[in-house]
């Protein structure tokens, strides 16, 4: 099973680098806080660099018990 992720809804700022990093996972509310449409969509590889991408890092791994 890939590893899971999520957003800090309170930390994001809407910049849209993660929805233009990886658009089939991710997308803008129209709030212009991001979303996550389809964690299935990318590669761990492919979602790392949209969280590398983050200016204020608000896309995390969940912790694996």
């Amino acid at each position: 099973m890939a590893k899971k992720f999520y957003i800090d809804e309170d930390e994001c700022i809407g910049c849209g680098a993660c929805s233009d990093s990886c658009p089939d996972v991710f997308a803008m509310t129209d709030d212009n806080i991001a979303e996550i449409i389809n964690m299935d969509e990318a590669s761990e590889e492919e979602i790392q660099d949209a969280m590398d991408s983050c200016p204020v890092d608000c896309i995390h791994w969940e912790d694996e018990d």
